[in-house]
């Protein structure tokens, strides 16, 4: 028999806010429109299942895997009521991910849609997770169980766990607080201008901050609507764009290419209409992997848009911000957020000028509290209480521009320093290259040689000489490169960013 009194709490800060929003849309999905009451309705039955009698999670670690809908927000906010860590997991992912971040997170439970359940059973059965489908939990099959009170979620406790992308090593899990996430939250409402008429539609996978933090927490937090498209169709993006609903769009270059392909391809009215279409929106941005300048004037030209680019990684939220209203340089990100320091520091820890590369580190509110399980990590990480991102950039008047990750994007070749990037901007205006990712290769003579992997436009060839006497009126001869691989695609992840070590990798041992 279930309960029917009424849980007291001492709320979330998302919760508390969303009481206000009432029946205001929160989400809207394949299955329809649901409101903030909903929404806190059904995170409640999630809470109450969760914890089956228990007082409090007590940061337990709970994973969850399910579709881009109103069920994974209402799980996320029924884990936090609970009082335990929310653990996203990644739908793109094969079986040995999905076990090997629920060993290394020590999850206690499993919440995983319909969809992907019979594939995960086993995985759940051989670490001994317990399972919960998102029907159970949202059905609330434990609440009769429930004492009638859910814990208080205090700023400092642990609320989410995302394992990043793992480029050198197996994939760590970042640990950010609730008071970690409303200071990412709140830093971007102010920036971006948030309101509660704001409208976005969401892209981006789940398990990464971008789609978490920046899309979904911001909408809910200002009081805003979240559309949610199960999976990403250019068309469809096109067509909900061009509605007149939308009042933001936030996506990855890799999504604005495929889109930009989209209207390429269109019929010349489909164009025009797609192009009005996108006058409703106040704001577009970008981030996740370097946004090619081509790609930013490309988009101008069909949409009107400028797109706001951004920079940030999974410890830190978003640091570094072209700004809301004013000049969007390209090339750059702009300057720190609200409530966030950023420097630059050379290779012995010295402050450099403006204008002279260094390490960018970054401190506040919204840096992450660790990397679980992993102390030592952890510690390395930081310096004096700044958090070491292992990005390059520059300080160029007033605004910083991003040079690259200083383990695989700066090149040290004949005592000279390249940016991978900068080479990589001039070479995409090729006429035969389509994208291309600049790697630093071993080579006994320079140290390091410049080495290139190039997509190519369609019915196109490129053989490396022509490319090298084609950029030695644009590049210093230093940066050059002397070789090249032509791939039908780049290795990219799940954000669209391509993967260094995989392009380094098809030029070992030669």
């Amino acid at each position: 028999m279930r309960m029917t009194n009424t849980v007291i709490s001492t709320d979330h800060p998302l919760v508390s806010r969303a009481r206000d929003y009432g029946e205001r849309i929160a989400v809207a999905d394949s299955g329809g429109t649901h409101s903030y009451a909903e929404l806190l309705a059904a995170s409640e039955r999630v809470a109450g299942t969760l914890l089956g009698g228990r007082l409090d999670l007590d940061q337990a670690r709970v994973a969850f895997l399910t579709a881009a809908d109103f069920s994974y927000v209402a799980v996320q906010w029924g884990v936090w009521r609970a009082g335990g860590i929310a653990v996203p997991l990644a739908t793109s992912h094969p079986p040995p991910e999905w076990e090997y971040v629920l060993r290394d997170a020590r999850a206690e439970l499993a919440v995983v849609g319909a969809e992907f359940f019979d594939q995960f059973r086993p995985v759940a059965e051989r670490v001994g997770v317990r399972l919960l489908s998102t029907d159970q939990a949202l059905e609330g099959v434990r609440l009769a169980a429930h004492p009638g009170r859910l814990p208080g979620v205090a700023g400092e406790r642990r609320a989410m766990m995302v394992y990043t992308s793992g480029t050198t090593g197996r994939p760590k899990g970042v640990v950010t607080t609730h008071a970690n996430l409303a200071s990412q939250v709140t830093s971007l409402i102010e920036a971006w201008g948030w309101v509660p008429d704001d409208r976005i539609l969401l892209v981006l996978p789940l398990h990464h901050v971008h789609g978490i933090v920046n899309v979904v927490t911001c909408a809910l937090w200002a009081g805003a609507a979240c559309e949610m498209l199960p999976s990403f169709d250019a068309e469809l993006v096109w067509d909900r764009l061009a509605a007149g609903r939308l009042t933001l769009f936030m996506a990855v270059p890799t999504i604005y290419r495929k889109l930009i392909a989209a209207w390429d391809a269109a019929p010349a009215e489909q164009q025009r209409a797609w192009s009005a279409g996108t006058a409703s929106l106040r704001l577009m941005v970008s981030g996740s992997a370097a946004l090619p300048v081509q790609t930013l004037e490309r988009w101008r030209e069909i949409s009107g848009h400028t797109l706001l680019e951004r920079y940030g990684m999974t410890e830190i939220g978003m640091a570094l911000s072209n700004p809301l209203h004013g000049e969007r340089r390209p090339g750059f990100v702009g300057g720190p957020l609200p409530g966030v320091e950023v420097r630059l520091l050379d290779e012995h820890g010295r402050t450099v000028a403006p204008g002279i590369p260094g390490e960018i580190e970054v401190r506040g509110g919204s840096v992450f509290l660790e990397y679980w399980g992993r102390p030592d990590a952890t510690r390395e990480a930081f310096r004096d209480g700044w958090f070491r991102t292992g990005d390059v950039a520059v300080l160029e008047d007033g605004a910083y521009r991003i040079l690259g990750r200083s383990s695989v994007d700066i090149i040290k070749t004949g005592g000279y320093k390249v940016s991978a990037l900068e080479i990589e901007e001039v070479l995409r205006t090729h006429p035969d290259v389509v994208e291309c990712a600049v790697v630093g290769v071993e080579d006994p003579e320079w140290g390091e040689q410049v080495a290139v992997a190039v997509e190519l436009q369609p019915g196109r060839s490129l053989e490396l000489k022509t490319l090298k006497d084609w950029a030695k009126d644009r590049l210093a001869p230093y940066k050059i490169p002397r070789a090249m691989k032509v791939v039908p695609a780049l290795p990219r992840n799940a954000m669209g960013k391509v993967t260094k070590p995989d392009v380094a990798a098809l030029f070992r041992g030669e």
